[in-house]
């Protein structure tokens, strides 16, 4: 026992070189930057924080609210900058804290964009704040050599390390499901849709392919972040990581994800492999390549003890999250209470209607209320299979329909909802007032009709 944790306490805080968090920091700042100018050419600002006219808010974050169009952009124009400023280490905390307040500012407005990959690049950005990544090859050492250090304990390296296991692991975890590995689900809607595709598209139609894809996906998530800690294993797996993200980039239309999942799983690799890319970077900058001799990062023990109880906390929060769902009745997938912040990635294909009314209690009169005059397509297609947003919009229908003069109207819809190819069934009680209903932490959604 007592040489275990000596073990332990070896393997945490034994020295290693800064390098592969200065390469993790430079290729997280590129990526933010190229993702955050992706976003505004293809328009995603103005459609999804501007021309909206009502927002879903998050569960304890109704207060966050976007700004004018001007600073909607304005927010976005930031973003890039500190993004190039993380990437070349200047003002490195200001640039990072910065970036993780924008960011989730952004991401907080509408749960109708939530995405795993935002929430993803929330967290990494949230860990960096605590980490040195600034203190080798950066603008901030040029500017003040006294910080300048080559080799911090193991456990600034691990922090995302771990994070990065916890996105793949519990993503196969989430696979280890019915639909998934037995009835293939949904892949064996989404696969035949590429048969189109030269030289594999008439394999893609087969149904084997899907059990193929289905299980190796699930295998791959459990294993490649063990295979990934293993030295001697990682070239290997990391083969694996780019036939695997760049295999969902071809079939799925999911952005930046694979290719930031690509990059940022470079931390795995040795401290040489880091050592040699920045010397690249440098002979490419035309940098002198010059090193400095061994000079060993050390905090000091109040800091980094507030640093740990903080990220004790994270960590822990992250363990248990996935399993949150447990807490509520009916099936995960069609009530998706505890869907979300659980690395679920993309595990059915949920498709629905739905038709809301605004009843007069005075007269009785009840009218059908058109979603195209309140909600974005997109808001629309998220809200009809997702009961918590229901209940956000008839709320607001609510509040709309007094302004106009009707006392305590009453709101109630019908929606029918399809998941992974089965028939479309009824959702929710239509005889419910939604807007009397409220969305809570712990209490279950009664209303959502189970099967």
């Amino acid at each position: 026992m007592v040489t275990a944790i000596n073990w332990i306490k070896q393997y945490f805080f034994k020295p290693v070189h800064l390098a592969p968090l200065v390469v993790f920091r430079i290729a997280f700042g590129l990526l933010m930057f190229a993702s955050i100018i992706r976003f505004m050419v293809k328009g995603w600002v103005y459609q999804m924080y501007i021309q909206p006219k009502f927002f879903f808010p998050y569960y304890g974050f109704e207060w966050v609210k976007p700004f004018s169009a001007t600073g909607m952009y304005l927010v976005f124009v930031v973003l890039a900058i500190v993004s190039l400023m993380i990437a070349a280490g200047l003002f490195y905390r200001f640039a990072i804290l910065s970036f993780f307040i924008l960011f989730t500012y952004v991401e907080l407005i509408d749960k109708t964009n939530y995405l795993n990959h935002y929430y993803f690049i929330s967290i990494i950005s949230f860990l960096l704040i605590f980490l040195p990544a600034n203190r080798y090859f950066s603008l901030d050492v040029f500017r003040n050599q006294a910080i300048r250090v080559t080799h911090v304990s193991n456990y600034f390296v691990l922090i995302i390390k771990c994070q990065v296991f916890i996105v793949y692991f519990f993503a196969g975890v989430a696979k280890i499901n019915p639909d998934w590995l037995i009835q293939a689900q949904p892949l064996k809607i989404w696969l035949p849709a590429h048969s189109q595709m030269p030289v594999i598209g008439t394999l893609l139609a087969q149904e084997w392919v899907a059990y193929l894809f289905s299980w190796f996906g699930c295998l791959y998530d459990l294993a490649i972040p063990i295979f990934l800690f293993i030295p001697a294993l990682v070239r290997p797996a990391y083969f694996f990581v780019i036939a695997f993200h760049l295999a969902t980039s071809l079939f799925f239309n999911i952005g930046m994800f694979p290719y930031i999942m690509i990059v940022l799983t470079f931390i795995f690799f040795s401290e040489q492999f880091h050592l040699d890319l920045i010397r690249k970077i440098k002979s490419f900058l035309n940098l002198p390549a010059t090193e400095v001799g061994f000079r060993a990062y050390t905090p000091s023990p109040l800091p980094i003890k507030a640093i740990a109880f903080v990220l004790g906390i994270h960590f822990f929060i992250q363990m248990l999250a996935p399993f949150r769902y447990l807490l509520y009745k009916g099936n995960l997938f069609w009530t998706e209470q505890g869907y979300r912040f659980s690395w679920r990635v993309m595990l059915m294909e949920k498709a629905g209607t739905a038709f809301f009314y605004m009843r007069d209690r005075a007269t009785g009169k009840e009218i059908e209320i058109d979603n195209r005059d309140h909600l974005t397509y997109m808001q629309e297609k998220m809200m009809a299979t997702q009961p918590d947003m229901m209940v956000d919009y008839a709320k607001f229908l609510k509040a709309e329909y007094e302004k106009k003069g009707f006392k305590n109207p009453i709101i109630r819809a019908q929606s029918y909802v399809t998941i992974n190819g089965s028939g479309s069934r009824e959702f929710i009680d239509p005889t419910v007032d939604l807007s009397n209903e409220n969305n809570s932490f712990l209490a279950n959604k009664n209303w959502v009709k189970s099967y």
